[in-house]
């Protein structure tokens, strides 16, 4: 899967269901995006309904 980050750049999530794990477990409450960032290999992501409904759609 390929996902823009903040800053408009395309990051290939190297491996989605780690990726939608760690967003789960860290950045939501009660199932629901919390609206944090999350960083990875220098990507910014906000993690908002925006993003959940891209992973888990």
């Amino acid at each position: 899967m390929i996902i823009k980050d903040l800053n408009g750049r395309d990051y290939k999530v190297p491996n989605l269901i780690e990726f939608k794990n760690h967003i789960m477990k860290y950045h939501t409450s009660k199932s629901e995006p919390d609206g944090s960032i999350h960083e990875e290999n220098g990507y910014y992501f906000r993690v908002d309904k925006n993003l959940f409904n891209k992973l888990f759609d």
